[in-house]
């Protein structure tokens, strides 16, 4: 449900395609990647590795966020940390984002003032420049990114590295945005830490490079939940991975909730999605960097399991399902 525009404020129609860029783009500060930013037919953006890496990420009002729910900043900002958390999972460190807007007509300027706002926060967190785009007019608003990376010098972590023998272990928070999206649908908005996790996530971005570095085999970014996301990774590798529950932290905050609500906080952990933690495989558990928790093995085989048995409670998001 979009924001209500009010009577007399100005919509996206009246100010206009570029009179609205123009706002939402002038006096941003650029990192030294962006070479040539917003205002031209295209960006020029550094590569000094010589291969870039890109990622992708639509999101569409109803089914990735609702406003009744989030404001428009805070969807800005979860826009942005989803499509980041694709090119960190690469080992790659992001250089710049290109932004789609599609909106109605009747859409309050504020709105999308707002959410680019947002968008520029994130953006900033991570050191990096939006340096282009496009907007136009739809039914619904839809949001696209692009993120660009730079490997420097690294070879890029995929999902089809990890090997038998090799640990399972997450950076970041898990069951956090289920959580708040159960608070939510409860028609609650509080705890405040569990409900803007679900806003918006704040994924690891300087765990990818980390892992790179430290020899990660193969890495994912967990979107989905945990056991899916490391089905693909299982999947892409041709491995079987077993995930140990005790090793798996359940925060105090998620326990609480979850006694509240009668919900299971370990189901959130393994299943909840949107959280943009990452999942990776390394090949000495005395090797995993600061700041990444070990849960599990690689092993012979195929599918994902939880102390050594199939999980049935179901596994993570599917889109049309």
């Amino acid at each position: 449900m979009s924001p209500n525009t009010p009577e007399g404020a100005e919509t996206v129609a009246e100010v206009g395609e570029f009179g609205l860029i123009e706002r939402v783009t002038a006096g941003r500060p650029q990192p030294r990647t962006t070479l040539l930013g917003p205002g031209d037919d295209a960006a020029v953006v550094a590569a000094p590795d010589g291969r870039v890496v890109a990622g992708t990420d639509v999101l569409v009002e109803g089914v990735h966020f609702r406003f009744d729910w989030s404001s428009p900043e805070q969807v800005g900002r979860k826009a942005v940390a989803v499509n980041l958390a694709d090119i960190a999972a690469m080992g790659a460190v992001p250089t710049a984002l290109l932004v789609g807007i599609a909106c109605p007509r009747e859409t309050g300027s504020a709105v999308i003032e707002e959410l680019t706002a947002g968008m520029w926060q994130e953006a900033a967190q991570a050191r990096v420049g939006i340096v282009g785009g496009d907007m136009t007019a739809s039914a619904t608003l839809v949001i696209s990114l692009t993120a660009l990376g730079d490997l420097r010098g690294r070879a890029p972590v995929t999902r089809g590295g990890a090997r038998p023998g090799d640990v399972v272990a997450v950076a970041g928070r898990l069951g956090w945005s289920a959580a708040g999206l159960a608070v939510l649908g409860r028609g609650f908005r509080s705890p405040v830490s569990v409900v803007g996790a679900h806003r918006f996530p704040e994924p690891p971005y300087a765990a990818g490079p980390a892992a790179a570095d430290a020899g990660a085999t193969a890495m994912i970014d967990v979107s989905d939940g945990l056991l899916a996301d490391l089905g693909h990774i299982g999947v892409a590798s041709s491995v079987a991975i077993d995930v140990r529950s005790d090793l798996v932290e359940v925060h105090q905050r998620l326990v609480d909730v979850a006694t509240a609500l009668g919900g299971d906080p370990r189901h959130w952990v393994l299943t909840g999605g949107e959280d943009h933690a990452l999942a990776a495989t390394f090949p000495d558990p005395h090797g995993v960097p600061d700041g990444w928790r070990v849960i599990g093995t690689v092993g012979h085989g195929t599918g994902v399991t939880v102390d050594g048995a199939v999980y049935t409670g179901g596994t993570g998001w599917q889109h049309w399902r």
